[in-house]
């Protein structure tokens, strides 16, 4: 399909947007149930595994009643900081496994411990399950690791949902947080951007697909409304933990993360925002040989932001 008003990728870009197209259903046309939606995926021929990181240790754990993967850094510093990461999906796809191969580099190149969180998917666990759970396990990683530094962290729909934990953490009284990474993030169902008619397909990730995922994910309409759901309905944003926004150039959610980036810092949040103009939706956990320059920078000053958060 054609980009809808937007630019025309460079070869490279179009190259891989194609290769994941393929790869995906359409969602919310073609495909509207779930069930048919995890056949689709539980039949797709699964890629050659990936060259990983070495860690020393990587442990499934019970993160008091939510699933977590804990990665292990190879260089054990007790003063690096310790990033709860939230796996993207539009809240209804993708697991621990998913983004196995993010989190391993996330930890072997930053020298942080992940806690990678397997929240409860919709529409089995509609709004507000996901939020819950991503709190309470931030709240478990804090007391399994009280004296290094915590963010919070994650990629389109689980960067709504580190932006909506480090809102519950200051509104329920903590854990501290040293700062909120939101790869491009998931945040506003009224999807009302320029961005969302401008890459509304032909980018990978469609304007369909996303108004599919907040479908499933929340049932009433007030839960629109809610915090928990789209930090745009919170009363304030002053005293939230410095930000590190992400976002996509060719991606329907590029202005609502760069509004909300612009947002924390009017409000006094330290706040660095980078755009990378001839990416799209989910480029940063596309890793290996084949990852765009844009991936490969975009991991690169993220990471080296966490490293530098060492207490």
């Amino acid at each position: 399909m054609t980009p809808a008003r937007g630019r025309r990728p460079r070869p490279d870009v179009q190259a891989l947007i194609d290769a994941c197209t393929a790869n995906f259903p359409a969602l919310g046309t073609e495909f509207t149930d779930i069930r048919d939606v995890r056949a689709y995926f539980a039949e797709r021929p699964a890629p050659p595994p990936p060259r990983l990181p070495a860690l020393p240790q990587v442990t499934d754990l019970d993160a008091d009643g939510v699933p977590v993967r804990v990665y292990d850094p190879p260089s054990g510093n007790e003063n690096a900081p310790v990033v709860v990461f939230f796996h993207g999906g539009g809240m209804v796809l993708c697991s621990l496994d998913s983004h196995d191969g993010f989190c391993r580099e996330l930890a072997a190149t930053s020298g942080a411990s992940v806690v990678s969180v397997d929240y409860r998917l919709a529409p089995e666990a509609p709004f507000p399950a996901a939020p819950e759970d991503a709190y309470t396990a931030l709240l478990w990683a804090a007391k399994t690791y009280p004296d290094r530094p915590l963010v919070v962290a994650g990629d389109s729909a689980g960067g709504n949902l580190a932006a909506v934990a480090a809102l519950l953490a200051r509104e329920r009284g903590g854990p501290a947080l040293a700062a909120q990474h939101l790869y491009y993030p998931m945040l506003d169902p009224e999807r009302s951007s320029a961005s969302y008619e401008e890459n509304a397909h032909g980018y990978f990730v469609t304007a369909d697909h996303l108004r599919w995922y907040w479908k499933q994910y929340l049932t009433r309409p007030e839960d629109a409304r809610d915090p928990r759901a789209t930090p745009f309905a919170a009363d304030r944003l002053d005293g939230l933990p410095p930000a590190f926004v992400v976002t996509a150039g060719l991606d329907p959610l590029r202005d609502e993360g760069r509004r909300y980036a612009e947002l924390l810092a009017a409000a006094g949040v330290p706040t660095r925002y980078h755009c990378y103009d001839e990416a799209f939706h989910g480029f940063m956990s596309m890793g290996g040989d084949a990852a765009l320059p844009e991936a490969k920078a975009a991991r690169a000053a993220a990471f080296a932001h966490l490293a530098n958060l060492t207490r």
